[in-house]
């Protein structure tokens, strides 16, 4: 995978759908206090739930629901990275997830722009035990989409 150098302003964006939304396991420890902006929205894609205990997300033509968080500290991907046992020098299939860019909208289907994901290759979902999740939205805790969260 190669690394990209697009800036989107001064800003870091991320698309999480899992345990990095607001409300969910990881938000406090790798997000609160960090994220200065946070947006629903949605990508396409295909999110499969995990045996572990949390999701992952691939490419796709469906619709996959999560936040778009902002955050102004770029340092904020080599932590995330981390997270999701990420490193750009590995080879796709070595990763965990590999971070790419990807599209992300409204819920009313307007582009909000471009954004860092994290994505799980649909032979590594499989390896896993991953089954789709039809609906788009997972919830380790039992939030909803309405979910309402203090930043």
């Amino acid at each position: 995978m190669v690394e990209s150098n697009i800036k989107f302003s001064d800003l870091v964006r991320v698309f999480v759908y899992s345990t990095l939304k607001p409300g969910e396991a990881n938000y406090k420890r790798y997000c609160s206090g960090k994220v200065v902006d946070v947006k629903i929205a949605l990508v396409q894609g295909k999110l499969f739930a995990l045996p572990m205990g949390y999701p992952a997300m691939t490419l796709g033509d469906s619709q996959v629901y999560g936040y778009l968080l902002s955050f102004s500290n770029p340092k904020i991907l080599n932590e995330l990275d981390v997270l999701e046992d990420y490193q750009p020098n590995r080879q796709t299939p070595e990763n965990l997830y590999n971070r790419q860019i990807i599209e992300v909208y409204e819920p009313q289907s307007l582009s909000l722009g471009w954004a860092w994901v994290y994505l799980m290759t649909l032979k590594k979902v499989d390896q896993l035990g991953g089954f789709l999740q039809p609906g788009g939205w997972w919830s380790g805790c039992g939030l909803t989409p309405k979910y309402s969260y203090d930043l």
